[in-house]
């Protein structure tokens, strides 16, 4: 809603008269019209933060058949790529005058996933992300654009996944087991193709893929089997993400198998406590809020720098095989 100055609401009106400007200028301002000069733009905007004016955007949307909102549809978000990514996301959308409206929900199912699409239409929203989409969430058949949040592509999440790969074969490693997220999920399936190309172009041995559920848990659960691959020659480990990884090198320990020193372990995302693993975690970031950037910007029809390029990010849990 818009400020209040004592008992005054604050509007349109009083940002051009201290702005020096006509109405239409601060209209045109606050909707991200181009051509207007940088001086003007600053002096509204001066006004804007001096008075607290604050947009109302129901009224707005009153007299556009848009709202100015960006809706999110998200799963699993309580973990950490999906809930760094809605974080993105808002700020992504706060940046070009825009809020998001997200529906959670937590099924693969198409008819849960069309009804939190369908809920967001309903508030009028002008396009929609999608958080951790699986493959089989809709993406036509609306009347708004829908994109998912790292690209149908999945480009980026191939191309960090073939760093893990490349950076365990520069140490020495030939024969890995791949980790793999769930295979109902896009980035799971990027993240395995980006694996699967890097082994061939390398000349590896993927001597077995081992699906988690991106949890810890998973992670631990699976170290029987890895520990089985080890005494076959396995030496390294390509988790999808950094949380399985973590629980995969707890589960490792119990059964007597250090990192790296008896495997190496890699993981994906470099969430905040990657770092502070034991041992710290070798990983690789995506640049999330690029990502976000260039999704709003996709949904909105505008233009967005790429996002950079993924960043390997070497740590203690990786070394050349049978060495510390």
């Amino acid at each position: 809603m818009s400020g209040e100055v004592g008992s005054k609401r604050i509007g349109v009106r009083e940002v051009a008269a201290a702005a020096g400007v006509s109405t239409q200028t601060v209209s045109r301002v606050l909707n991200g019209y181009a051509g207007i000069r940088d001086s003007t733009r600053e002096r509204v905007l001066a006004a804007v933060a001096d008075l607290d004016y604050r947009v109302n955007n129901a009224a707005r949307a009153l007299g556009t058949s848009l709202t100015r909102t960006v809706g999110v549809v998200a799963s699993d978000a309580v973990l950490h790529g999906p809930s760094a990514g809605i974080a993105a996301l808002e700020r992504a959308a706060r940046s070009r005058g825009r809020w998001i409206s997200t529906a959670y929900t937590d099924s693969d199912d198409p008819a849960d996933i069309d009804a939190a699409v369908r809920h967001l239409l309903g508030q009028g929203v002008d396009g929609i992300v999608l958080v951790a989409a699986h493959g089989t969430t809709p993406l036509e058949g609306y009347d708004v654009p829908i994109v998912p949040l790292y690209g149908e592509s999945g480009i980026r999440q191939r191309d960090a996944a073939a760093l893990v790969v490349d950076h365990l074969a520069d140490l020495g490693h030939r024969r890995i087991v791949e980790l793999a997220g769930p295979s109902d999920w896009r980035e799971a399936l990027a993240r395995t193709a980006g694996v699967a190309e890097a082994v061939a172009r390398r000349g590896l041995d993927l001597a077995e893929r081992v699906e988690g559920d991106w949890s810890a848990a998973s992670g631990s659960q699976l170290a029987d089997a890895v520990a089985r691959y080890r005494a076959d020659g396995v030496t390294a480990v390509a988790a999808a993400n950094d949380q399985m990884a973590l629980g995969l090198m707890a589960g490792l320990a119990a059964r007597g198998l250090t990192v790296p020193v008896g495997v190496s372990v890699a993981g994906f995302d470099d969430n905040p406590d990657a770092a502070f693993y034991s041992p710290a975690l070798t990983t690789v970031r995506l640049d999330v809020e690029g990502e976000a950037e260039y999704a709003v910007a996709a949904v909105l029809g505008d233009v967005a720098e790429l996002p950079a390029a993924p960043v390997l990010v070497v740590r203690e849990s990786t070394a050349p095989p049978g060495r510390p």
